[in-house]
């Protein structure tokens, strides 16, 4: 494998934290000198700041408020469009006379400013263009019910436009979850530390664009407070993928051997093999059932496929390759099982996906190793954890962190907002789209998994790398035609572009890889 890859590159990423550690860093922030009600002003006026970027030019606007620090900003954020001539509809759904502290300041504030104010009643009708969430906050943990889920139906069927103030009220901080029922926001606007619930699970669906505002808070010098996670960044790729060297050679590059494609299975193994090949693997061979070796030379010629009747007839061919990927189209019969067998037994690094997991999970449990990566979609991960998919996404960052506890390595927990779990703590990908929502994407992932692997990146950077790299390519190949109809395959001639981001064309070379 490439040796070019000594010392981890730095790339700065955005920290992501818990709920109750935001708030710590409020408490802090305030304990240090800058008085409550000053800090909620700053974070009503990056709202509004926000608001008036996305939507110049509004002339009305509707405010949803409720009670505490969330309803404070959103009382705040009104008094400023007051000032600055909007029209403001103010509906509290916390009832005025029960606030306290800063957010009856604040309600005053919004009072004094000339915005009058309604009680929430079902069925009211929004005179704005714009509708502003400040319902509830992050400390939210149960089901919302009651005048809240009222509220939270309507805006979500009032067809306005949605600003959503520190979090869309019902998605759950720290887990991304949807607690019964959430605002679909257009933008969230979040405040001094940003929340791992913003990017996984239900988020995607229910943030909008995401704007992060520090208010002057550098959570970092808080080295006491440990991240939930980091925010991946597209920067990463080029940092862990410089140009090659100019006399750069295939054997330089790894050997990867997917091993898959039981008896009537075998799209998927291919699948996985040209993705690990267009991410730049010097060689790549396919262990597959003999009935697929015509298709596999016929669509990918540059595979080196051998057609086996069963894990006996591997021989050396694992000790040989630099990587394994066990488990596209691997099935879990008697040809399957053999093949994760071998994989388990070889001294190589590996990828294990699809039914290489379900057996993992129903023939080979107990089995922890540091060199491996695995990646599980939701009802994959409950099958190894011993538990149902829906409880996997009521708390995905508990799940794949647990899975990681338990297996070791490296853990890929797929879906919206992929989580990558490792050694050095949890990272979630902010790319990626509804497109992605069929056959096939997780072999292409395992496949270029193998390949940065092969190419001599550390475990948990491949994973990293190339779940931004899958999730970019779907992202570039939905803008030139569209989610629908996205296949697997369209992936990997993307994804080449991507792990290839010094290239800039008309710009050649004749000296070099052969």
């Amino acid at each position: 494998m490439s040796g070019n890859h000594s010392s981890e590159p730095q790339v700065a990423l955005r920290p992501l934290y818990r709920a109750e550690q935001v708030r710590e860093l409020d408490r802090r922030t305030i304990a240090g000198g800058l008085e409550g009600f000053a800090l909620m002003q700053r974070a009503a006026t990056a709202a509004w700041q926000s608001l008036r970027a996305r939507w110049p030019g509004i002339k009305r606007l509707s405010v949803l408020c409720g009670g505490g620090n969330n309803g404070g900003d959103g009382h705040v954020l009104a008094a400023l469009a007051a000032v600055a001539g909007v029209a403001v509809q103010r509906i509290a759904v916390k009832p005025l006379e029960e606030l306290e502290g800063d957010a009856a300041r604040a309600a005053e504030m919004a009072t004094a400013a000339g915005v009058g104010c309604e009680p929430w009643r079902r069925g009211i009708a929004f005179d704005g263009e714009v509708v502003v969430d400040a319902l509830l906050g992050t400390g939210l943990s149960g089901e919302v019910r009651g005048a809240f889920r009222e509220a939270i139906e309507a805006i979500n069927a009032c067809g306005l436009p949605v600003l959503a103030i520190d979090i869309p009220s019902g998605l759950a901080a720290d887990t991304g979850a949807e607690l019964g029922v959430a605002v679909r926001a257009s933008r969230t606007v979040t405040f001094i530390g940003d929340k791992i619930g913003l990017h996984t699970g239900r988020a995607p669906a229910l943030v909008g664009e995401v704007h992060f505002r520090s208010l002057g808070v550098d959570a970092r010098q808080h080295a006491d407070l440990p991240l939930a996670a980091e925010l991946l960044d597209q920067e990463l790729i080029k940092a862990w993928l410089p140009s090659r060297a100019r006399d750069a050679h295939k054997g330089a590059m790894g050997h990867v051997l997917v091993l898959g494609g039981a008896p009537g299975f075998g799209g998927a193994a291919l699948l996985a093999s040209e993705a690990a090949a267009r991410l730049g693997a010097g060689k790549i061979s396919l262990a597959t059932a003999p009935a697929h070796v015509t298709a596999c030379l016929t669509y990918r010629p540059e595979v080196m496929v051998h057609g086996l009747r069963g894990a006996a007839e591997l021989g050396e061919l694992p000790e040989q390759a630099d990587v394994l990927v066990v488990g596209p189209g691997l099935g879990q019969g008697a040809w399957g099982q053999g093949m994760l067998q071998a994989a388990l037994a070889a001294s190589r690094p590996r990828v294990v996906d699809a039914d290489g997991l379900n057996l993992l999970a129903s023939h080979f449990t107990g089995q922890r190793r540091d060199d491996w990566i695995l990646t599980p979609h939701p009802g994959e991960a409950g099958r190894l954890l011993g538990c149902r998919a829906a409880e996997v996404e009521a708390d995905r960052p508990a799940a794949v962190r647990e899975l990681q506890r338990r297996y070791g390595g490296v853990v890929v927990l797929k879906g919206a907002g992929s989580l990558v779990a490792g050694p050095a703590g949890l990272a979630v990908c902010p790319y990626g789209n509804p497109g992605m929502a069929s056959g096939g994407m997780g072999d292409v992932l395992s496949g270029m998994l193998g390949a940065l692997l092969a190419q001599g990146l550390p475990l948990e950077a491949a994973a990293r790398i190339g779940v931004m790299t899958h999730a970019l390519a779907a992202d570039m190949a939905v803008r030139d035609a569209g989610e629908r109809g996205l296949l697997a395959a369209d992936l990997a001639s993307y994804a080449r572009v991507i792990v290839n981001p010094d290239f800039e064309p008309g710009l050649h070379s004749l000296s070099g890889g052969r």
